[in-house]
C-alpha cells in the first residue's frame, strides 16, 4: 500500500511538474490522498463514459451572423478505482469545423473509450494526451472534454484543486466580463440594468452596422468598464483604428480580434497605433499559433474547447508570458464542468470572460462561482465541480 502511494506521488510529480502541493506532499506536510482499495494484484482501469447533452440558453444569443438558443454538447466521465473525473465538449454551430459536430465527438471518444484502457496510470498526463491528440489533426473539443475529465481525475487522486497544483493564488483571479449580445436598443438596455449592478465590467459583440448604437444604449445605463469582441467583423484597418479611438473614450479596455485572422498584417498595424490591448481570438487556437502573434496582438484569448484542454491552455500561458504578452481566458457556452476547469488558472491571466456557465439554464454542476463580478474558485480537488 504505502509503495504504491510513493510510487503515484513521483508519476505525478514526473508527469505534471512542481507546485506547491507537491512541495508539501513530499515533505510530508500532506498525507498522502489516495485510498486504493482492491484485492492484491489487480491494477485499477481507466473507463470513459459519454453522452450527448443539449444546452438550453437562458435567452436568445446573438452575435454578427446568426442566434441560436441551444448549443450542442457532450458529457465525460474517467472513472479510476472508484474515482470519477468530468469533462466535456461544447459544440458551437458557427465553430463546428474546428471542434467538431456531436457525430464526430461521439465517434472519436468511441475511440478513446477503446484506447484509454491501455494506460494504467491517470497521472502520465503527458502520455495519454499526447497520444489522444495524435488520434486524429481535428476533434479540439472531444480532446478537450477527455483532457478535463483526467484532469478532474488527478487532481482528485491528489485531493487538490489545479490552481493550488499550479501553484496559484485564487483571490488574484480576475472579475469576470458578462455578454451583452446585439439586440435591438430596448433588449440591449434591459439586459444592461439586469446586470450591471452583478458584474464589474461588460463584454460587448460588435461587428455590425449598429457597433456605435449599441455602444451608446450601454452606455446610457452604466459607466462599467467594456470589453468588445468584433468577432473579425471590421475590415478595413483605418475604420478599424477609427473605432478603437472612438471607443477608448468610451470607456472600452481592451478589444477581440477586430479583423479577419487572414490579415495579419493590418491587425499588426492596428496593434501598433491603437491606445487599447488587442487581442487574438479567431487567430489563435493552440500552442502552435502563440509565436507567430507576438508583435501582431497585444495579447491571446486561450479557449479551452480550442486548444484540446487544460494540459496545452497552460501552456500557452507559460509561452505568452515569455513573450511579453497579455493572457485572456474566454469559453463557449458550457456547463460549470468546462468553465471550472478553465477557471483554475484564472488567477494567472489578465482578463477572464467565463459567463459560459450563466448563460445555460440546464447546468449539471456546482462550481465556480460569480460573487460580486469576481471569479470565486471553490475549495474542491480537481477542476473544482460537485454534480447537481
Amino acid at each position: 500500500m504505502q509503495s504504491r502511494r510513493n510510487f503515484l506521488k513521483t508519476a505525478a510529480l514526473a508527469a505534471i511538474g512542481s507546485g506547491t502541493v507537491f512541495n508539501s506532499m513530499l515533505a510530508g506536510n500532506t498525507p498522502a490522498p489516495f485510498n486504493i482499495n482492491r484485492k492484491s494484484g489487480a491494477v485499477p482501469r481507466m473507463k470513459l463514459r459519454f453522452f450527448p447533452y443539449e444546452l438550453k440558453l437562458r435567452h436568445v444569443f446573438t452575435v454578427a451572423t446568426y442566434s441560436r438558443t441551444t448549443t450542442p454538447d457532450v458529457q465525460v466521465e474517467i472513472e479510476y478505482d472508484g474515482i470519477i473525473g468530468y469533462g466535456e465538449a461544447s459544440m458551437p454551430p458557427y465553430l463546428q469545423k474546428e471542434l467538431g459536430t456531436m457525430d464526430s465527438v461521439m465517434a472519436f471518444l468511441k475511440r478513446a473509450q477503446e484506447v484509454l484502457p491501455r494506460f494504467t496510470d491517470p497521472f502520465q498526463l503527458e502520455d495519454i494526451l499526447a497520444y489522444i491528440d495524435g488520434m486524429s489533426e481535428s476533434d479540439a473539443a472531444a480532446k478537450t472534454a477527455i483532457d478535463i475529465a483526467l484532469h478532474d481525475l488527478v487532481g482528485k487522486l491528489l485531493g487538490a484543486p489545479w490552481y493550488k497544483i499550479w501553484g496559484l493564488d485564487r483571490e488574484k483571479a480576475p472579475s469576470t466580463t458578462f455578454t451583452i449580445g446585439i439586440d435591438t436598443p430596448e433588449v440591449v438596455r434591459q439586459k444592461t440594468e439586469e446586470c450591471a449592478g452583478q458584474f464589474n465590467i461588460l463584454k460587448v459583440k460588435l461587428g455590425s452596422d449598429h457597433d456605435k448604437q449599441l455602444i451608446e444604449t450601454i452606455r446610457s445605463v452604466t459607466d462599467l468598464p467594456i470589453a468588445v469582441d468584433a468577432n473579425q467583423g471590421w475590415t478595413d484597418k483605418q475604420y478599424a483604428l477609427d473605432m478603437i479611438l472612438w471607443l477608448k473614450e468610451k470607456g472600452i479596455v481592451m478589444v477581440e480580434q477586430p479583423m479577419p485572422k487572414t490579415q495579419l498584417d493590418d491587425i499588426a498595424w492596428v496593434t501598433q497605433n491603437s491606445p487599447l490591448p488587442i487581442f487574438a481570438d479567431e487567430s489563435v487556437q493552440r500552442l502552435k499559433d502563440v509565436a507567430g502573434l507576438k508583435g501582431v496582438f497585444t495579447g491571446i484569448n486561450i479557449k479551452l474547447m480550442k486548444c484540446t484542454g487544460m494540459r496545452e491552455a497552460w501552456k500557452m500561458v507559460t509561452l505568452a508570458r515569455a513573450l511579453d504578452m497579455k493572457v485572456m481566458v474566454g469559453c463557449m457556452t458550457e456547463t460549470s464542468c468546462a468553465i471550472s476547469a478553465a477557471a483554475q488558472f484564472s488567477p494567472a491571466v489578465d482578463f477572464a470572460d467565463l459567463d459560459g456557465s450563466l448563460l445555460i439554464a440546464n447546468d449539471r454542476f456546482k462550481g465556480m462561482q460569480v460573487v460580486k463580478g469576481k471569479i470565486t474558485l471553490l475549495d474542491l480537488p480537481g477542476i473544482g465541480v460537485e454534480k447537481l
